[in-house]
């Protein structure tokens, strides 16, 4: 019976998976989160979480973006480009119309310059927001809508767009583009789609 025990135990429940992948938020949650930074006027925060959803950009990116890297002119752009500093390798991004009233708010509330960070930190050792300050942040929205913070990080926020553009269009092509990835199967991870599926749909799309 011992013997039989052992051969017949369970696999891991992690075989196979990727572990402490963050989920992407859903749309509910995100305007759950939305109207109630909107509401509560806690602009810099309203302005951070609708760039982090509309620029697809890793924390590091985020945080040290400037004035200038998104605004052209007196406004907010549409679009933006950003040197990714992980790969070194540009990656453009569009900028929401609610986006862009909402940096732009906050840029006019806080009177930053062009080359001011975008998002300053209030701590005096740093020039702008850290990324631990930003997952902290990120909890707080996570919690105050009764979600889970484990279970979300800032690779939620890079993670959504692209997630909500695929299960649109099953175009894995223009995720890989959006998200700036040299390879596809970096895109597929960040899905959480099987490889063998992937690439099933890569060659209808490319057809």
């Amino acid at each position: 019976m011992e013997w039989s025990h052992i051969a017949q135990r369970p696999q891991p429940w992690n075989k196979g998976k990727l572990v402490g992948q963050k989920a992407p938020f859903k749309l509910k949650e995100i305007w759950a989160i939305r109207v109630r930074l909107q509401m509560q006027g806690r602009l810099r925060e309203f302005a951070m979480f609708n760039l982090g959803i509309d620029s697809k950009l890793r924390a590091c990116d985020l945080v040290s973006l400037r004035v200038r890297d998104v605004c052209h002119g007196e406004g907010v752009g549409g679009r933006a480009i950003v040197l990714q500093q992980k790969t070194q390798r540009p990656v453009q991004f569009e900028i929401t119309p609610p986006t862009r009233e909402a940096v732009e708010a906050w840029i006019k509330r806080a009177g930053l310059k062009s080359d001011s960070y975008l998002f300053p930190s209030r701590v005096h050792r740093s020039p702008h927001l850290g990324t631990r300050q930003y997952a902290r942040i990120l909890d707080g929205w996570v919690a105050e809508i009764g979600l889970d913070p484990a279970a979300y990080g800032t690779h939620s926020m890079r993670r959504t767009k692209p997630t909500l553009i695929y299960r649109r269009t099953k175009n894995l092509r223009a995720v890989q583009l959006l998200l700036g990835h040299t390879k596809l199967e970096s895109t597929v991870r960040y899905l959480g789609i099987e490889v063998d599926d992937a690439l099933e749909i890569a060659e209808q799309t490319e057809a």
